[in-house]
């Protein structure tokens, strides 16, 4: 029997060896036009940045290596050119001489692969544009690099080769612009796991542009100019397509062969063409998504090397062996993470009409007491009607590998969220935990297949009903550094105690910092009477990345340099002088490290430096944020390998101008019931609060309408009294604006655009005064002309007079009227 192989690398070579293996008297003959028959074609990013240094570890093997192990005949820089299936020949192109030939066949196997795509726009042959396909594209942009030195480069396409080659370019020491018409980088991704790239890339300085598109290049003596569709343009010393590829399909569509739906070759169960006697895999094959049942073009090097061993299988022994498709299951590394997905997203679900539910957890990469432990991001997508597992991504920076092959495991199988929460692990705290990531998506998905919870996800917060209640259920600390638009806080533990505070006609929507402790809360309320409650799944963290949007350049287009922590650099004198204490706080979650970092803060003298390293990803902007609010400095903070490390000197507070005899406290008179008076007054105050500073606020005449409850108990009052509360407002939400407020209108406008643009609300300041500890004091002589009685006031407000007041502002050091 004669074989004749089409393509070598990943499929063509595997075919070629096991047809050797099973079949020592077969001939066989493999073409690759090329110069190399097989070679690791996902490791070429990572040999041009240097991590790779021995350009020989690309090559699996060599063409004499192949022949003396195999006996094959290796045919490279020879080019089939056309396929005559009735006369079952091929005609073959010697690339060096030109020279013509003809091979006939018994089986003929297509493997030509895919080529990278490079769309007609204008200034696109340049020499400083290059694609990435095989080893001469390897060489000649190494080559590039090593003579031109340049400074900067743009990746246009986010998918897994731009940012490797992103990640690999920078390692270099070159400025990196990734360019990308979609909403996202890497598209197996959904939104929300793929905004943790996005997080990623900012960090690390890479210059992201998202959905925006290159219109033409423009080559100059300086380099060239990559002219934006926006209307933005980027000058750089080089550019990398990687926008994508393309099965190679012209072999195939010339013989007459039938292409299929995608314009990939169409083949059957057994890796059969329309011709029986022709077989094809790799790249340029259609094959069936394991999840959605459709065709699929997924051109990844795992599934071509199985696909390889089928098709020698059926052809030496008949056809017994069907390929029964693959759901895509990849795998990459940006920077310091990790990035892995496995069967369909929701955007593929979506296209085919397949209904789904998801969820999102955060979990360890091992035993969190276990040094070590770094975080990771899971989402699964189920079928709502019986669990089944339709598809998984994972972003985190250890473990993740292993975790999404378990995952494909019970996709491969058709397995279900129940599977997920029973399937075992191997288990000791250097790797895993007792309840294994894995299983606790199983969990989380569970519950919610049971009703034991109903969840919303980030999306629906900015469109939840204006009358939603938002529940932060995180501690005071964590609350302090960031919540969700209007959010009040009671901390889970003190829920219990609490419930009287929170309304049972309107819907409720509870968020923490991953899920969890939204859960437990959820399960409080649901037992206590409270019907319209929803937990937000993947908490606060979640929340936060997705809604964030990347940004990277000035409005006018012009690069900006992302902002870094200034460092200081210290004499050597002063080195010697100050102390360093160096807290581990890795494994910790919110607000542990933050929590940490505050207790030892206060044990260290002025001057003095903490090194602080912690595995919670939020820490990072904690960190910052924390400092600002103290005076601390905060010297230098860097993400590596998903551990923090953070640096803070211990300086002066931050608000350190005292009045003479005063301590560093604030007071505000509240006189007014304008909204936008209120606002300020509690912004003001808030923002003191937060510093560590005590706060008074002292509520008079039009100010006590601010602090009166919106569901009044019963009182009796006299004429005036009565009068009195028809004519003010009866709370908070009925204030009106100081000017412009057009007979109600300006206040819902107002009330409106903060809404949109995040802005917390009056009420929402007000709750958080209370969580803040500031002391609101109501005027009672103020209470006795108006006829307001304590039962309408908030509970957190205390009664004092004029004397009350004048003893807090002794006190401080700023006395503010409103």
């Amino acid at each position: 029997m004669k074989f004749l192989i089409v393509g070598g690398v990943a499929g063509g070579a595997t075919v070629a060896a096991r047809l050797r293996r099973i079949d020592e008297n077969a001939e066989i003959i493999l073409f690759e036009r090329g110069k190399y028959v097989s070679y690791a074609n996902c490791g070429l990013p990572y040999y041009i940045g240097g991590t790779i240094a021995e350009r020989d570890k690309l090559f699996v093997q060599t063409a004499q290596g192949f022949t003396a192990r195999f006996n094959i005949d290796i045919r490279t820089e020879q080019e089939v050119t056309a396929i005559h299936p009735k006369e079952k020949t091929v005609e073959i192109t010697d690339i060096n001489t030109a020279r013509t030939y003809s091979e006939n066949y018994d089986k003929l196997i297509l493997s030509p692969g895919a080529e990278p795509l490079r769309p007609g726009i204008e200034g696109i042959n340049s020499d400083k544009i290059f694609t990435l396909r095989n080893v001469p594209d390897t060489d000649t942009i190494k080559k590039y690099v090593s003579r031109s030195n340049p400074r900067h480069a743009v990746v246009v396409g986010g998918g897994f080769i731009g940012l490797e080659m992103a990640e690999n370019l920078h390692q270099l020491g070159i400025q990196v612009a990734v360019v990308e018409m979609a909403n996202q980088v890497m598209a197996p991704l959904d939104y929300s796991m793929a905004a943790i790239v996005h997080q990623q890339l900012t960090d690390k300085q890479v210059d992201l542009r998202l959905e925006d598109g290159v219109s033409r290049f423009e080559e100059t003596p300086e380099g060239i100019i990559v002219h934006l569709r926006s209307g933005k343009q980027i000058t750089t010393d080089l550019v990398i397509l990687s926008i994508g590829v393309r099965p190679e399909t012209r072999l195939a569509k010339e013989a007459g062969l039938s292409l299929g739906t995608l314009g990939g070759i169409a083949i059957n169960d057994y890796m059969q063409t329309s011709d029986p006697d022709i077989y094809a895999l790799g790249d340029a094959v259609e094959v069936r998504h394991l999840v959605t049942g459709k065709p699929a073009l997924i051109p990844l090097a795992g599934p071509a090397n199985k696909q390889g061993r089928i098709v020698a299988n059926n052809i030496v022994y008949g056809n017994r062996e069907t390929y029964p498709g693959t759901m895509g299951t990849s795998i990459a590394k940006v920077f310091d993470l990790t990035v892995a997905a496995a069967g369909a997203n929701a955007k593929l679900l979506k296209r085919e009409g397949i209904t789904y539910q998801s969820s999102y957890t955060h979990s360890a990469s091992h035993a969190g007491y276990y040094p070590g432990a770094v975080p990771m991001s899971v989402k699964i997508l189920f079928s709502p009607e019986n669990g089944q597992l339709l598809g998984a991504q994972i972003v985190g920076f250890d473990g993740v590998d292993k975790r999404i092959e378990m995952f494909a495991q019970v996709i491969q199988r058709k397995g279900t969220v129940y599977d997920l929460a029973t399937l075992e692990h191997a288990y000791a705290p250097p790797y895993s935990s007792a309840k294994d990531p894995v299983n606790m998506a199983g969990y989380v998905a569970e519950n919610i297949l049971t009703q034991k919870v109903e969840i919303v996800h980030w999306r629906d917060i900015a469109g939840l009903q204006k009358d939603t209640l938002l529940l932060d259920v995180r501690t005071a600390d964590e609350y302090s550094l960031g919540t969700l638009p209007n959010a009040i806080n009671i901390p889970v533990d003190e829920l219990r105690t609490r419930l009287s505070e929170l309304p049972k006609d309107k819907p409720i929507v509870v968020s923490c910092a991953v899920g969890l402790r939204g859960y437990l809360a959820y399960r409080i309320l649901t037992q206590h009477g409270f019907k319209n409650v929803k937990n937000l799944s993947g908490g606060y963290k979640t929340w936060s990345v997705a809604s964030a949007k990347p940004i990277s350049v000035m409005g006018n287009g012009t690069q900006k340099a992302i902002e870094t922590p200034k460092v200081s650099r210290p004499t050597p004198s002063q080195v010697s002088e100050k102390q360093t204490v160096r807290i581990d706080a890795c494994g910790l979650q919110c607000p542990g490290p933050v929590l940490q970092l505050k207790k030892h803060y206060a044990e260290i003298n002025t001057g003095d430096r903490l090194l602080i390293t912690a595995t919670d990803q939020g820490f990072g902007k904690d960190v910052a944020a924390w400092c600002n609010m103290t005076g601390a400095q905060l010297v230098g903070v860097e993400n590596k390998s998903g551990v923090i490390h953070a640096t803070i000197e211990k300086g002066e507070p931050k608000s350190s101008c005292k009045v003479l005899g005063g301590a560093d406290n604030k007071t505000l008179i509240v006189f007014s019931d304008d909204l936008d008076k209120a606002l300020a007054s509690f912004v003001i105050a808030n923002g003191a609060a937060s510093t560590g500073k005590k706060v008074t606020m002292f509520f008079t005449f039009w100010g006590l309408n601010v602090i009166k409850k919106r569901q009044k108990p019963s009182v009796s009052k006299d004429l005036f009294g009565k009068m009195f509360g028809w004519m003010l407002p009866s709370h908070s939400s009925k204030l009106k604006l100081s000017k412009m407020n057009m007979g109600g209108a300006g206040s819902w406008m107002m009330r409106l655009i903060m809404k949109k643009k995040h802005i917390d609300s009056l009420e929402s300041l007000i709750a958080q005064a209370a969580e803040n500890g500031i002391e609101m004091i109501a005027c009672t002589m103020s209470m006795d002309v108006m006829g307001v009685k304590k039962e309408e006031l908030m509970d957190n407000v205390t009664l004092g007079g004029v004397a009350t007041y004048l003893e807090r502002a002794e006190e401080a050091n700023i006395n503010l009227f409103i």
